[in-house]
């Protein structure tokens, strides 16, 4: 379901997505679009995107496509949601 989501392709496009979203949560999952855990995140995050489209926006990054936040985040998992709010990021517990 990784292709009815849209797509950051550069460092640039994360920044500019993260920063200028000034009213909704950006969520934004990074990962390989070909790894199977990322798979299942993908269809998670498209069966919810129409019901939150109000209050968060949702992007995927492809790590080895843009691997700046690699180290920046410390992405170590095969897959990783992280959520940002007006130009911060923001820890959530789903636990």
């Amino acid at each position: 379901m990784s292709y009815m989501l849209p797509h950051l392709h550069s460092g640039w496009e994360v920044d500019q997505a993260i920063q200028t979203e000034e009213d909704r949560v950006v969520v934004i999952r990074f990962g390989r679009d070909s790894d199977q855990t990322c798979m299942v995140q993908d269809e998670v995050l498209f069966g919810i995107a129409e019901k939150v489209k109000n209050f968060a926006v949702i992007y995927l990054v492809d790590i080895d496509e843009v691997p700046d936040f690699s180290s920046m985040y410390e992405l170590y998992d095969a897959c990783t949601t992280m959520f940002f709010y007006r130009n911060k990021h923001i820890m959530v517990d789903l636990g």
